[in-house]
């Protein structure tokens, strides 16, 4: 086993595609289908399935990538070490976000990390499928790290994860409703209602259906929204009720925000990559500084030092 063939696997398991694969790593196709090849005699196994219309990777291939991504991160890592004594730090680092994330000015964190680590490539991009796609993208190694929103300590086990910020939850009430005037509501009081959230796979959906589900309700949601501030924007104008951050519907005109007695109805920030994968200095910078961009806005309690694994 070469490292050169590890390098080429990892490069066909995130374009999906030898062609695309040879592309990036500017070399012909027959030079990454003869290094797949020779690294699946060596191993006895079929890595890929391949098809003319797709390439997936097998068991053995989702197996083996972790494994591959760190040996990756080792090799990038001591690179780090020469190259932060001699010319900074190089390399790249790709974030998986939430979509509508407010609680990090991210821009200023990103800027910020521009101008100190000009050599680094960073990368962000949205995961439509919320924490379910940031998770998926870890996995396979098509980002090094991402954001959660999850229950407080539901992260999956292959996971290292720092919480930034606990979030509290409360119903929001459009104007008019008959629990507008509530001092606190119930899971049961909500039984018969109609919901916006966000589609499943957001790791605030998650948690609010197994809230629901315990209680033995089966809760109706008519609108799937596209963030937080989308959902806002629907609850406003009666679509329904929301279970959303307090900051988020704090002095909004048309909203009501009504406690929920269960306090469990909190969400944890994270950040997480894969555990496997060791966390390269450009990517511990990142971390460093996403922590002094928090914006903490009111009804959020802060969590975990940065510093601090779990």
């Amino acid at each position: 086993m070469e490292l050169r063939q590890l390098e080429y696997f990892v490069a066909v398991a995130h374009e999906r595609s030898f062609t695309l694969a040879a592309r990036r790593l500017h070399v012909v196709q027959s030079a990454v289908s003869a290094a797949i090849a020779a690294l699946e005699r060596d191993l006895k196994v079929t890595l890929f399935e391949r098809s003319a219309q797709r390439v997936v990777l097998t068991e053995a291939g989702t197996a083996l990538l972790p494994e591959a991504l760190a040996v990756m991160d080792a090799v990038q890592g001591a690179r780090d070490v020469v190259d932060e004594l001699r010319t900074g730090l190089r390399g790249s680092v790709r974030v998986g976000l939430l979509p509508g994330l407010g609680l990090i000015d991210l821009p200023a964190a990103a800027g910020e990390f521009r101008r100190r680590h000009q050599n680094v490539e960073l990368q962000l991009r949205v995961e439509p499928e919320g924490s379910a796609g940031v998770i998926v993208g870890l996995r396979n190694g098509d980002i090094d790290v991402g954001f959660l929103g999850i229950a407080p300590g539901s992260a999956p086990s292959d996971l290292t994860t720092w919480e930034l910020l606990r979030v509290p939850q409360v119903l929001a009430v459009p104007a008019g409703h008959r629990l507008e005037r509530r001092r606190s509501v119930t899971v049961p009081d909500l039984a018969d209602e109609a919901f916006v959230d966000f589609p499943p796979g957001f790791g605030t959906r998650t948690l609010i259906d197994q809230k629901f589900e315990a209680t033995g309700i089966q809760r109706r949601v008519v609108v799937e929204a596209l963030g937080i501030e989308n959902g806002v924007q629907f609850v406003t104008h009666g679509v329904g009720l929301g279970i959303l951050p307090e900051y988020a519907v704090a002095g909004i005109d048309g909203i009501r925000a009504v406690p929920i007695v269960d306090e469990s109805f909190q969400w944890s920030l994270y950040m997480a990559t894969l555990k496997k994968r060791k966390p390269t200095a450009a990517l511990r910078a990142l971390l460093a500084l996403v922590s002094r961009h928090l914006k903490q806005p009111p009804g959020t309690e802060l969590g975990q030092d940065v510093d601090q694994q779990n």
